[in-house]
């Protein structure tokens, strides 16, 4: 979010479910460029969401996700970036999203459920540096894939910080390679980092194996906690 969120508690536990459907209602509606903008080819949205570390939560994802706002100019670009902390400055466990308006960044999304996204882990310190060349190359059309691009996640961890960008169609293997490449370009790779490509089919797949994972815990350490003895026994 905005400069203040670098200093924030925000545990990302408050009811998301408005973000969401603003953000119905604001793709509904034909964002306005002042004349004189130098207007992009695709309009964008900009997200925010943190969890806390170290909780176990079943919580609908959708609940953590905040709107910062949209934009579909250069012009209106800067307005939002200038505001905000950098990525580098965020909280562990925060992430930004950026992706075209109408798209949410949610597998569930239509745009979302047949594609898949490019994964890099970076090391600390990388996060900001990156996330803007990424950024500049999404406006600025370099992938040259047309309307594949459904938008990029940056994820700041404690360990590590990754970059992810997600597309419509992974069965496309030419696209999805020329999007890869295009990435390690960007942020200036070397060519011997490792992009893992998942689709969000096998992420969805994952998150339920853990979802019922916590589930289970959950449930035996209730159960473990009535079945204690009490000591009330007298000798």
């Amino acid at each position: 979010m905005y400069r203040s969120v670098k200093n924030s508690d925000e545990s990302g536990e408050d009811d998301g479910s408005k973000d969401i459907k603003s953000a119905d209602l604001i793709s509904s509606v034909p964002l306005e460029i002042p004349p004189g903008d130098h207007k992009l080819q695709y309009c964008y949205w900009l997200w925010y969401s943190r969890r806390s570390p170290g909780k176990q939560s079943v919580q609908p994802y959708d609940q953590n996700l905040k709107l910062i706002g949209s934009f579909g100019s250069v012009e209106q670009f800067w307005a939002i970036n200038s505001h905000l902390a950098r990525p580098s400055d965020l909280q562990s466990h925060s992430d930004f999203h950026l992706f075209k308006v109408g798209i949410k960044p949610m597998w569930e999304d239509e745009a979302n459920q047949r594609g898949g996204k490019w994964i890099v882990r970076l090391r600390k310190g990388l996060a900001s540096r990156c996330w803007e060349n990424l950024v500049l190359a999404m406006l600025g059309e370099q992938f040259m894939v047309g309307q594949e691009i459904c938008g990029a996640v940056v994820s700041i961890r404690f360990q590590e910080d990754i970059i992810c960008v997600w597309n419509r169609t992974a069965s496309d293997q030419a696209t999805t390679a020329r999007i890869r490449d295009t990435m390690r370009r960007v942020l200036n790779l070397p060519t011997n980092t490792v992009l893992e490509y998942k689709t969000h089919n096998d992420s969805l797949k994952s998150l339920k194996a853990d979802t019922a994972h916590i589930l289970m815990k959950m449930e035996s350490t209730n159960n473990s906690t009535k079945e204690e003895p009490s000591n009330n026994n007298v000798s």
